[in-house]
């Protein structure tokens, strides 16, 4: 899948880091709705990777024609990413360990855990190209959730799966049965990856969208999406579809501003509210049905 990656840049007067930290949040948001998937901050501003099918060039360039911060205007230069090991650096720096809710240690294969920090769940993961190594706040959150809910015997989706870390956490915190699909084939591969490293040996990993479903029998008890805004209003009708009674969908990838209209169309579908959880700008909901 061939990916690009856009510099985006603040021009502006200097501005304060809690108003360059806004400033971000907003282009993130702004260009989500463009089809970017995953950000990173620089000084001047974040770049921004997008699959080639899911940009949306005129969007892009409408939503940055007029910023909606006074003052503040931001250019943008879009360039093809080599079809190679683009992550390499992050790849060869790796993460610091990473805690969640006192139950379960995220790391890499280059860092060594506390082995003095109490965790029930220990999580490794070796990133190769795909999105998802814990230290987002959206993972952090359905994570969370993940780790708060029942899951013994449970059968669970993991809709755009990344290196599969929510899928692994799934399987370790007592699922049954994981079916994860992502429509980047290095996705594929590298929640394969994970799962052999962690000896996680039931999960299914499909290439494609939401339409990999179609090949999918059953049921699903309980169903995380971690994807942008956009693919969430497209796909939640489907998910719904599939869900058992009284079954959890747990979606996070978005901002708080976008919210509400994923609730109003969540409820339209007949799902029903249970909680909000909130990191910085990121949001997580959870629904039943």
């Amino acid at each position: 899948m061939q990916y690009f990656k856009s510099t985006f840049t603040v021009e502006s007067a200097p501005v304060s880091d809690d108003l360059m930290q806004t400033i971000r949040d907003i282009i993130a948001g702004l260009a989500a709705e463009a089809g970017f998937e995953s950000f990173e901050d620089t000084p001047d501003g974040i770049i921004g990777y997008v699959q080639e099918d899911h940009l949306d060039r005129h969007a892009l360039d409408e939503s940055m024609k007029e910023f909606p911060v006074s003052g503040v205007t931001v250019s943008y230069q879009i360039e093809e990413v080599e079809n190679k090991d683009w992550n390499e650096a992050w790849e060869e720096n790796g993460f610091d360990p990473i805690e969640i809710a006192g139950k379960c240690i995220i790391h890499d294969t280059i860092h060594p855990i506390d082995e003095t920090t109490p965790h029930d769940i220990d999580i490794v993961i070796d990133a190769r190209m795909a999105f998802g190594s814990g230290t987002h706040e959206t993972t952090q959150m359905v994570v969370e959730q993940l780790l708060t809910t029942d899951l013994t015997s449970k059968r669970v989706l993991d809709c755009g799966c990344g290196t599969g870390i929510l899928s692994i956490v799934a399987s370790k915190a007592g699922a049954s049965d994981i079916v994860a699909y992502d429509i980047d084939e290095w996705c594929v591969e590298n929640t394969t990856h994970n799962a052999q490293l962690n000896g996680v040996d039931n999960i299914t990993v499909l290439h494609g969208d939401i339409h990999v479903l179609s090949h999918v029998s059953g049921m699903f008890d309980v169903i995380v999406a971690n994807i942008n805004r956009n693919i969430l209003l497209a796909d939640i009708p489907a998910l719904r579809e599939v869900m058992t009674r009284g079954g959890l969908l747990i979606i996070s990838g978005f901002y708080e501003e976008d919210a509400p209209v994923l609730v109003t169309h969540a409820s339209e579908t007949g799902l029903t509210l249970l909680s909000t959880h909130q990191k910085g700008n990121w949001v997580t909901l959870v629904f039943t049905i």
